[in-house]
C-alpha cells in the first residue's frame, strides 16, 4: 500500500492529504539535451533570489537543475560587475545552469559562445518575465508576441550553444486577450529548443490567482520537446499533483522555496518515494538563516549581502507567531552578528506552522495591464529587436533595481 501524506509527520494542508508519494518507476529522469535531471525539478530563475549563495544552499538540500538569476546579455558583454557577479559559479555548482535576458540575436549569440567556453551545462532564455520595467522595452513576456523576432533569439542561442542544451521559460500570453504559448512552444521546438517551461499564467496576471495547469497539458500534446510546469508549486505533492494531472515531463519551483530551501529535499523524498521529513522549527531556521546570511556576505560584501537578508527574513519567519513585529525592525539590519539577537524574544522552539506551508511570499496578488513600447503590436511579424538598456550606465542601474541589491 502506497504511504501518502496524511500517514506521516509532515504538517499538510488538508489538499494534500490524499496525494500517494510517487511509485517506483512512475517519473523518468528529466532529459534536457544530455542532461538527465533527477528528481525532474528545476528552480526557477528569480532575480535578486537564485544567486549563487541561495543555489548552493538549495543543493545541498536536494538534486535537481539550478538556474542563476536571469542576466542581461548586455550586461554581461560590456562586463558590467554585477552580471558577470551574478552569472559566476564555483567548481562545485554541477550542473551549472545560467538564465540569460535579451532581445539583440547578436548579443545573446555572443554570450552563449562566451558561457560554453566557460563551461556552461544548460542555457535558458527568458520571455516570461511580466515586470512593467521589462515588458515597457519590450522585452520578457513581450517577446513571444512577436513570433519572427523570438525565432531570431532562440535560433541565435542554440547555434552558438553548440552541445549545450538551450531551453526556454515563457508565460501563456500577454493577457486573455493575447495567448502565444502554443505558437511559442512550438517556435521553440522548430529553432531547436532542448525543452520549454509554460507558466500557467499571463503576464497581466503577474501572480493572481491560481495558475492554469489545463495550459500546460494543452502544451505538453502540442510538441514532441520535454514541457516543464511552472506554477503554484507550494509543497512537493503539489508537484506530483502536477506531472499526473498534465503529463509534464518536470516542474519548476519557484516562490515556494523562498525561505524553504528544505522544500527541495521534500522534493527529493517523494518523488523517490519516501515520506519527507517534518520541517524545521523556528530554532533550526535562524541557524539556516545566520548560514545563508554569512553566504551573502561572503558573495556580495556586507553591505549589499545584508541588505539582500532583510527580505530573507521576512520570508523565512512568514506564519511564526510574532514574525510580523519582527519584520518591522528589519531595516536596522547591517551586519552578521546582528541576526540572532533579532530573535531574543522568540519562542525558538516553535515548530514549523502548518499555516506557512502556502502563504505567498515576495509576490503581491494584484493584477496589471501590460507595459509595452508604443507600437508594439501595431506589426506583429517585426523581428527588429527593441532597444533594452544599451549603455553601462543603463545596465548598471538595471541590474541593480532587478536584483533587489
Amino acid at each position: 500500500m502506497e504511504a501518502t501524506p496524511s500517514e506521516g509527520p509532515y504538517p499538510l494542508s488538508d489538499l494534500k492529504a490524499d496525494v500517494p508519494v510517487a511509485s517506483a518507476g512512475e517519473f523518468a529522469p528529466l532529459q534536457i539535451g544530455p542532461l538527465a535531471v533527477w528528481p525532474p525539478v528545476v528552480w526557477a530563475p528569480m532575480a535578486g533570489v537564485t544567486n549563487l549563495p541561495f543555489r548552493a544552499m538549495c543543493r545541498e538540500y536536494g538534486a535537481g537543475l539550478f538556474l542563476s538569476e536571469m542576466i542581461t546579455a548586455r550586461g554581461f558583454l560590456l562586463g558590467n560587475r554585477l552580471s558577470v557577479l551574478l552569472a559566476s559559479s564555483d567548481p562545485g555548482e554541477s550542473p551549472r545552469s545560467v538564465q540569460v535576458y535579451g532581445s539583440d540575436p547578436k548579443d545573446l549569440g555572443e554570450m552563449v559562445r562566451a558561457l560554453v567556453a566557460e563551461g556552461v551545462d544548460h542555457l535558458d532564455i527568458n520571455f516570461g518575465c511580466p515586470v512593467p520595467k521589462v515588458t515597457r522595452s519590450g522585452n520578457g513576456s513581450a517577446i513571444p508576441v512577436k513570433p519572427r523576432l523570438m525565432a531570431r533569439l532562440v535560433s541565435s542561442m542554440v547555434r552558438n550553444a553548440g552541445d549545450v542544451p538551450v531551453t526556454v521559460k515563457m508565460r501563456m500570453g500577454i493577457d486573455e486577450d493575447l495567448i502565444t504559448y502554443l505558437e511559442a512552444g512550438r517556435i521553440a521546438e522548430q529553432e531547436g529548443a532542448a525543452a520549454v517551461g509554460l507558466h500557467g499564467r499571463t503576464a497581466s496576471q503577474l501572480y493572481s490567482g491560481e495558475a492554469d495547469w489545463n495550459s500546460i497539458a494543452e502544451l505538453k500534446s502540442h510538441v514532441s520537446i520535454p514541457v516543464l510546469g511552472n506554477g503554484d508549486i507550494w509543497e512537493s505533492w503539489d508537484a506530483l499533483r502536477m506531472m499526473r494531472e498534465t503529463g509534464c515531463d518536470g516542474v519548476i519551483v519557484g516562490r515556494g522555496c523562498l525561505g524553504r530551501p528544505w522544500l527541495f529535499r521534500e522534493l527529493a523524498d517523494v518523488f523517490d518515494g519516501r515520506m519527507p521529513a517534518t520541517p524545521p522549527g523556528l530554532n533550526e531556521i535562524v541557524d539556516v538563516m545566520v548560514d545563508h546570511a554569512e553566504r551573502l556576505s561572503d558573495f556580495f560584501g556586507e553591505v549589499m549581502g545584508m541588505r539582500q537578508m532583510r527580505k530573507w527574513v521576512s520570508w523565512y519567519t512568514k506564519g511564526f507567531t510574532g514574525s510580523a513585529q519582527l519584520r518591522s525592525g528589519l531595516r536596522h539590519l547591517e551586519r552578521v552578528d546582528q541576526l540572532r539577537p533579532l530573535f531574543a524574544g522568540q519562542n525558538l522552539e516553535e515548530p514549523f506552522p502548518r499555516r506557512a506551508l502556502r502563504i505567498g511570499r515576495a509576490k503581491g496578488s494584484k493584477k496589471q495591464r501590460v507595459k509595452l513600447p508604443d507600437g508594439y503590436l501595431d506589426d506583429l511579424t517585426d523581428d527588429t529587436p527593441p532597444r533594452g538598456p544599451h549603455t553601462l550606465a543603463e545596465i548598471e542601474a538595471w541590474e541593480r533595481s532587478l536584483s533587489g541589491g
